[in-house]
């Protein structure tokens, strides 16, 4: 368990000197001219922001280099799965006793699915991005990886995360696990994630996953009666703090530290970015909405 700092607050002061000709020139109170906006300072190693509509570079900080990516690895994870052809959301996984002793075993982020309940891959998704379980994850790998045991299904499918990856052109990036909980060789870049997003995005029930703040699962039991679940509520506190937040997935973890891709729409103009080992809950959304601000006046 990382015991978060807590974001250290910049206070930024400015004197500026004019002479009255100046300001009579310029017109008091003129608006600062066009791109005039200061460059935030972000308590994140690293960090990337692009305009997503242009792919236009509008921030970056060790954006390249690579780092320990938390859970944000589950943006691969649904997207792979969104990807798979004849998708039926609404087809039924048994959860199995090995998802749940891998939470136990890891002392993972879970959706506390029940072994024995049939979950939908629909809940499956909100139970993987909303709470970051890695259960649903687990779930997910073995439902839609190939082969015939389950270690052979989950090293299938984490190699389609890395196939997508390639396919993405997100060449500093690989994937060991299928949730983040590496063995010591899943790792991407601030770039290559916020490109991960970007793709990601463009699939409509991603989007509306990604932007739910809160998500309630009705599953069916080994009887077949209905569990309705504790509720799932979204760890991106940006969808409550920051307004037009649309995305996208919080990571943490040791190495990772606080990790968050994050994007949000205003006056039709979407920004999307990453901050990778941040120092704390508190101050990865802080980092965000610094560049998310520093985006929109860009």
């Amino acid at each position: 368990m990382i015991t978060g700092i807590k974001g250290t607050r910049f206070r930024r002061a400015a004197a500026v000197t004019v002479t009255t000709g100046a300001v009579l020139a310029a017109g008091a109170f003129g608006a600062a001219p066009a791109g005039a906006v200061t460059t935030p300072t972000i308590a994140a190693a690293g960090g990337y922001v692009m305009n997503n509509g242009t792919a236009k570079t509008l921030y970056t900080k060790a954006a390249d280099t690579q780092r320990s990516t938390g859970s944000t690895t589950k943006i691969m994870t649904a997207k792979v799965v969104l990807a798979q052809p004849n998708l039926n959301l609404d087809a039924k996984v048994t959860i199995q006793k090995a998802y749940s002793d891998y939470i136990v075993a890891n002392t993972a982020s879970s959706a506390h699915l029940i072994v024995g309940d049939k979950v939908t891959v629909r809940q499956l998704l909100y139970g993987l991005m909303l709470p970051s379980g890695c259960d649903a994850a687990y779930a997910l790998a073995d439902k839609f990886g190939s082969g015939s045991t389950r270690a052979a299904r989950v090293k299938s499918f984490i190699g389609k995360m890395n196939t997508t990856a390639k396919s993405l052109g997100m060449t500093k990036t690989k994937f060991d696990s299928f949730d983040g909980i590496g063995n010591g060789n899943n790792y991407s870049t601030p770039r290559d994630l916020t490109k991960l997003a970007s793709s990601a995005m463009k699939s409509a029930t991603f989007r509306t996953v990604v932007k739910t703040k809160s998500y309630t699962a009705k599953t069916v039991t080994k009887t077949g009666s209905t569990r309705t679940m504790a509720a799932w509520t979204n760890t991106n506190t940006l969808l409550s703090s920051y307004s037009g937040t649309i995305g996208v997935k919080t990571g943490s973890g040791p190495e990772a530290k606080y990790c968050l891709v994050f994007a949000a729409t205003r006056n039709g103009k979407t920004i999307i970015g990453t901050v990778l080992a941040s120092t704390s809950i508190t101050q990865r959304a802080t980092d965000a909405t610094k560049l998310l601000n520093y985006g929109f006046a860009k």
